[in-house]
């Protein structure tokens, strides 16, 4: 047979590239339940559809060759659900997946070919941080960045998983993407804790360097935290499906869907008392069709709820205040999730649900150190900027600026419950300012003159004046949505936004 000793060659070279790094390394991740590289694109794609590049490359330094199989980086392009997405997956076994020149080359061959072709992008991340010896000194370090890019414009959806020890450009590249789930135990940082320890004298523990609860309930760079990678990867599958292919095309619908329980009985889910607390995400999972709800940075803000979902089949972002924590008062945490919500839907042609029940921000000392004003400037900025349908609806109360934060009188259409309350503060906050009478003194006046101020804030107060565009019942929530959803999606050409937000920084 013709070519027969060039065919063995090639066939030993593909072997050894395919079996990765350190038979060591690999093994003891067998025994702890964690997949190496090729299994999780395995696990991440349909089967026999991954079409490798860079399979044979290898280290620059031509002592590294045989020591660096696809130079630790597994890179391609396959089909998820049938649609075409780029992948870039850390071999950890293989010199610790560690940042370099022939490294570098493949991921971003993979980042611009999914970019060109508009189809999502993968990025299973492990990274020890940048390779030494080979970015030490001026050339090295120039190669490296040499044609890298840190930016990702959202023209085509990213999604990442933190899967181990993830530092440098690993870290970056997590980042920089649209959705980022961690399994618990690894490790997101901007250098490893080797690191720290010499250069600013901090010896730290990798977990509280970067491990989960810090990036899922601190800096809210996290979206979903997993316990393996298996679920890690379910998570990236069940993200993508809510997500199009590219800002060009609007997002996915399910042609079949099934009415939540409860979804005729929301007036049961929340108490008619402003004073009692209750968790929205049942609201919004009855709402929404059935098991549909996907939340992001569930852990991060719980004041706030960020979850996409679907309404009869469409794809929506749910925003909403939760009064189960501080009482539904937002917070600067809670003003960065959401803006960050708001450039992720409007970026890729998700329409957005606004529900209010919100006695406003939580103001004080505190809130004004971590630059409150300038997150809610921050937040209406998003709002206004954003050209995707808007749908703004009070269930109970929503005051103050809260209320314009919210979607009220900024969105396409402002609606509210008939148990609505809306008004520039709480009435019985503003009986103590303007008559300065504190609940439980003067308990005769008080009642008065709370009274008096609560007259004026009803419902039907805002939708004389037609500030509101309707007034609902609780239990006709969902069919209203799906109606205005409708009319909205409408005025967008073929579904698409302008995308006036797809180059807002992706951390503030």
């Amino acid at each position: 047979m013709a070519f027969d000793r060039q065919r063995e060659e090639f066939e030993a070279r593909r072997q050894r590239a395919l079996a990765m790094g350190s038979s060591r390394r690999l093994a003891e991740r067998k025994a702890a339940g964690i997949l190496n590289a090729r299994e999780r694109v395995d696990s991440l794609l349909d089967a026999g559809s991954f079409i490798e590049a860079g399979l044979l490359a290898t280290s620059a330094r031509p002592d590294m060759r045989d020591k660096s199989p696809a130079d630790g980086v597994v890179s391609g392009f396959g089909r998820i659900d049938g649609r075409h997405v780029g992948v870039n997956a850390a071999d950890f076994t293989t010199l610790g997946s560690s940042s370099a020149e022939i490294h570098g080359k493949k991921q971003h061959y993979v980042r611009e070919t999914s970019r060109r072709n508009g189809m999502p992008l993968v990025n299973l991340m492990e990274c020890a941080g940048g390779r030494i010896p080979d970015i030490m000194g001026a050339a090295g370090i120039g190669r490296a960045g040499e044609g890298s890019r840190y930016t990702h414009p959202r023209t085509h959806p990213w999604a990442a998983a933190v899967l181990g020890l993830t530092y440098g450009g690993g870290a970056f590249t997590c980042i920089n993407s649209d959705f980022v789930v961690m399994r618990k135990g690894a490790v997101l940082a901007v250098s490893s804790s080797n690191v720290t320890s010499v250069a600013i004298a901090e010896d730290m523990d990798p977990e509280a360097l970067g491990g989960w609860r810090l990036h899922s309930e601190v800096t809210g760079f996290v979206d979903s935290v997993v316990d393996s990678d298996g679920e890690a990867i379910a998570q990236v599958r069940a993200f993508l499906s809510y997500m199009p292919d590219n800002a060009s095309l609007p997002p996915p619908a399910s042609a079949t869907f099934e009415e939540a329980p409860g979804a005729r009985a929301l007036d049961t889910l929340v108490p008619e008392s402003r004073a009692k607390v209750y968790d929205i995400r049942n609201v919004i999972r009855a709402i929404a069709d059935r098991d549909t709800v996907f939340p992001l940075k569930e852990r991060f803000a719980k004041v706030a709820v960020t979850a996409l979902g679907r309404i009869r089949g469409r794809t929506v972002g749910f925003i909403a205040s939760n009064p189960m924590f501080k009482g539904g008062a937002l917070d600067p945490d809670a003003c960065d999730k959401i803006t960050s919500f708001i450039v992720l839907c409007d970026s890729f042609n998700i329409p957005l649900v606004f529900l209010a029940d919100t006695p406003g921000f939580l103001v004080g000392a505190e809130s004004e150190k971590r630059r409150l004003p300038g997150k809610i400037m921050n937040f209406m900025a998003a709002l206004e900027m954003s050209t995707v349908p808007k749908i703004a609806l009070v269930l109970r109360k929503s005051y103050g600026q809260a209320y314009l934060n919210m979607g009220g009188g900024k969105a396409d259409v402002t609606a509210t419950w008939f148990s609505g309350d809306i008004s520039f503060m709480d009435p019985a906050v503003a009986v103590n300012v303007v008559h300065g009478v504190k609940p439980g003194e003067q308990p005769e006046q008080y009642g008065r003159l709370l009274e008096e101020v609560s007259a004026g804030t009803t419902a039907y107060e805002l939708a004389a004046p037609f500030m509101a565009q309707m007034v609902i019942d609780p239990n006709q929530t969902r069919d209203f949505l799906a109606g205005m959803l409708e009319v909205l999606s409408r005025r967008m050409t073929n579904g698409i936004g302008e995308h006036r937000l797809s180059a807002w920084p992706p951390a503030f």
